[in-house]
C-alpha cells in the first residue's frame, strides 16, 4: 500500500499535515502525538519581527466550529530559527513554514532568512492585511496576489505554496493569479470572515469584532473551492477547512487535493491527525486501493 504523495517535488510519507496556527510548531503536541507519523508539520505564521496579536477575547465557539481573531501572534523569525526549527529537525517529517507579513518587503525578508534553513516548503499566508494598500488582504486582489507571488518566488530557495483566502468572489481567479506568479502549489481554504455577538453582554464575542471561522461548518465551502481550483490550475493543492475525520480528508483528495491539512480538529481531539491517517489506510485496505494517488481528483 502506497500512501506517499508529492507536493512540488517534495515527497510526504502520507497526505496529512496540520493547518498553520492550530499546532504551533509541534512542540505543544509532542507529548500527545508522534510527529513522525505526519506527512508534514506546517508551522504557525512566522513574521520578520515578533507580533503581539489582537486584544482579548480572541476566540469564540460557533455552531459547528469556532471563530478566532488571534492576529497571527508569533515570536518572530529569530526565535523560530533558534528554538522551533532545531526541535522540528529532530522529527522524521517534512517542514512547511508559514510566512506572514504586512508588506511585500516583510514577506521577502522572512523568505530570504529561511533560504538559509533546512526546511522543505514555504506557505505564504496572503490573508494578511496589506498595510500599504489600505488594509485589504493580499489574497483578495488578484493583482496584489500576482505581485507578492512573483516577489516571493524571486527570493525563495524552497518551493512556494500560496495559501488562498476564501473571502473572494471567484477562487479560480485567485488560483490563476498565484499560478501566473510562479507558485509551486496552493493551499486552501483559509478561514471565512465571520462575526458573533454576545446578546447578554450586548457586545462582540471577540474584541476584534470579526474573526476567522473554522471547523466542520465550513467544510462544504472548502471542498467546493478546492474542486474549483484544482480544475482551474495545474498546481498541486493542500486542501483544508473543517477536516475532522478520514472521510473528510478523502473527500478533499477526491475533489482534487494532493494533501490535506487538519486544523480545528486538533483542538477538540489532539489525536485527530493520527486517527485520520489510520482511517485513510483502513479505507484503502477495505476498497483494495494500492496507491492513494488514485484518489486525487477522481471526482469530475
Amino acid at each position: 500500500m502506497n500512501t506517499k504523495v508529492k507536493i512540488a517535488g517534495v515527497e510526504f510519507k502520507n497526505p496529512i499535515t496540520v493547518a498553520s496556527g492550530t499546532f504551533g510548531s509541534g512542540m505543544e503536541y509532542d507529548e500527545l502525538v508522534d510527529l513522525n507519523i505526519l506527512g508534514a508539520v506546517t508551522t504557525k505564521g512566522v513574521a520578520s519581527v515578533p507580533w503581539a496579536g489582537n486584544p482579548t477575547p480572541r476566540i469564540a465557539e460557533t455552531y459547528g466550529g469556532m471563530m478566532n481573531a488571534i492576529g497571527l501572534q508569533n515570536p518572530g523569525i529569530d526565535t523560530f530559527i533558534e528554538r522551533d526549527l532545531p526541535f522540528l529537525k529532530t522529527k522524521d517529517t517534512k517542514i512547511i513554514v508559514n510566512v506572514c507579513g504586512k508588506t511585500v518587503e516583510d514577506y521577502v525578508e522572512v523568505v530570504e532568512r529561511l533560504g538559509e534553513c533546512d526546511i522543505d516548503l514555504l506557505e505564504i499566508n496572503v490573508s494578511c492585511p496589506n498595510v500599504k494598500e489600505g488594509g485589504i488582504a493580499f489574497g483578495q486582489n488578484p493583482n496584489a496576489l500576482l505581485d507578492i507571488t512573483k516577489a516571493v518566488k524571486a527570493k525563495a530557495k524552497q518551493p512556494v505554496i500560496m495559501k488562498l483566502s476564501p473571502n473572494v468572489t471567484d477562487i479560480t481567479e485567485m488560483a490563476k493569479a498565484a499560478e501566473a506568479g510562479g507558485a509551486d502549489a496552493l493551499s486552501l481554504i483559509n478561514t471565512l470572515t465571520g462575526m458573533k455577538i454576545d446578546v447578554n453582554k450586548r457586545t462582540f464575542a471577540v474584541a476584534n469584532k470579526t474573526g476567522g471561522v473554522s471547523g466542520p461548518a465550513i467544510k462544504p465551502v472548502a471542498v467546493r473551492m478546492v474542486y474549483q481550483a484544482a480544475n482551474a490550475v495545474k498546481l498541486p493543492i493542500i486542501g483544508m477547512g473543517g477536516c475532522m475525520c478520514a472521510e473528510d480528508a478523502l473527500e478533499f483528495m477526491m475533489a482534487g487535493a494532493t494533501a490535506v491539512a487538519v486544523g480545528t480538529a486538533n483542538f477538540n481531539n489532539p489525536y485527530a491527525t493520527r486517527d485520520i491517517i489510520n482511517g485513510m489506510e483502513d479505507y484503502m485496505t477495505r476498497n483494495n486501493i494500492e496507491d492513494i494517488n488514485e484518489l486525487i481528483g477522481c471526482v469530475r
